[in-house]
C-alpha cells in the first residue's frame, strides 16, 4: 500500500547534495515553525516571524514535536520516516535520548550513517515490515503518513483503515504511558482553478508517486482505539513560509543544479515548490501537529 521503495527513491534519492543546496543545514524536509512569542498571536502560530531563519524554525519544529512526544533524557525514541536524520540527531544530541530511525530511502539512511551520531541507529525498512528490538518510550513521525496510501486507495475509501493500522503498529511498538509527536500535511480544499488542479496533480504523481496527503478528519478517526489526541495545532502559514524559502534557495543555486543534475530537475523542482507555496496560500493544503497519548 502507498509509496513503494521505488516511489520513495523518486522522491528522495535525487542526490543528497542536491537537497543539501536548498534545505536547512540539518536537512529537514518538512515544515519549520516560525513562532515569535513576542508577536501578538505568534505563540499560537497564527502569524509567522519573517525575520526568523529557516534553521531556527526547523529547531523550533523539533523542539515542539519533542515536547508533544514527552521525550526525556534516556528515553528510547523511534522516528518513523526519519529522512536524512535531522530529528534523530536532535533527539540524541539535544534530548540525550536513544534514537532509532526507519526510512525506505537508501540515500537518506546513507546520510544518517555518514553522520555517525552517537546514540543514533537507522535502517531501511517499511513500517509495515518493521520488527523493533525494544519497546519505545516515545515516537515521533514527521510528514511520513503522506506515503501510507496512494491516490487510488484514497478514492477507494481505504484511508482510515490504513492509517488505523499505522497507529496500531505504533501502539504495539511502545511502552505503556508512551507519547507520540506527529506532524502531517493535510489535504484541504479542492482547487477550482484549472492550472492549480494540473499542478497539484503533477506534484502528486511526478514528485511524490504512490502517496497522498491525509485529511484531518481521517487522522482523528484513525487514532482510535490506540491513541488519544491531547493536542492538535494547524500550521498552514508556516509551511507556506518554509516552501517559499526552499524555492528561493533552489533558485539561487540554478546554475549549479542545471549543470550538475540537468534542466529537467531544476525546472521540475521550481514547479513543485511554486505549487506548494500556492497550495498553502490558497488553503488547498495545511499542516497539523498532534500530541498523542497511548491508550493503555
Amino acid at each position: 500500500m502507498g509509496s513503494s521503495k521505488a516511489d520513495i527513491a523518486v522522491s528522495y534519492d535525487v542526490s543528497n547534495e542536491f537537497f543539501r543546496l536548498w534545505l536547512d543545514e540539518r536537512m529537514n524536509y518538512t515544515c519549520g515553525i516560525f513562532d515569535d512569542p513576542n508577536t501578538p498571536g505568534g505563540a499560537r502560530g497564527e502569524v509567522v516571524d519573517l525575520n526568523m531563519s529557516l534553521e531556527q524554525a526547523q529547531l523550533n519544529k523539533l523542539r515542539i514535536l519533542s515536547d508533544y512526544g514527552h521525550v526525556k533524557p534516556g528515553h528510547k525514541v523511534l522516528d518513523i520516516g526519519c529522512g536524512w536524520g535531522a530529528n534523530v540527531e536532535y533527539q540524541a544530541l539535544v534530548n540525550k535520548a536513544e534514537a532509532h530511525g526507519i526510512t525506505l530511502s537508501e540515500a537518506q539512511c546513507a546520510e544518517i550513517r555518514r553522520r555517525n551520531i552517537p546514540g543514533v541507529t537507522a535502517q531501511v525498512v517499511s513500517y509495515l515490515d518493521y520488527k523493533p528490538p525494544v519497546k519505545f518510550d516515545s515516537i515521533i513521525s514527521i510528514c511520513m503518513m503522506e506515503h501510507i496510501i496512494s491516490p487510488a486507495e484514497a478514492r477507494e475509501g481505504k484511508a482510515i483503515q490504513a492509517y488505523r493500522n499505522y497507529f496500531r503498529l505504533a501502539h504495539e511498538w511502545t511502552k505503556p504511558g508512551a507519547w507520540f509527536g506527529l506532524q502531517t500535511i493535510l489535504r484541504n480544499f479542492v482547487p477550482r482553478n484549472k492550472k492549480d488542479v494540473q499542478d497539484i496533480g503533477w506534484v502528486t504523481y511526478e514528485i511524490f508517486p504512490g502517496g497522498i496527503t491525509p485529511r484531518l478528519e481521517e487522522i482523528i478517526a484513525a487514532v482510535n482505539p490506540y491513541w488519544e489526541v491531547v493536542e492538535c495545532k494547524t500550521r498552514r502559514l508556516h509551511y507556506e513560509r518554509t516552501t517559499a524559502i526552499w524555492l528561493e534557495r533552489l533558485q539561487k543555486n540554478e546554475t549549479k543544479i542545471r549543470s550538475t543534475w540537468g534542466d529537467k530537475v531544476f525546472d521540475d523542482y521550481v514547479r513543485y515548490l511554486s505549487t506548494c507555496v500556492t497550495g498553502f496560500q490558497k488553503h488547498y493544503q495545511s499542516l497539523a501537529q498532534y500530541s498523542l497519548k497511548r491508550i493503555d
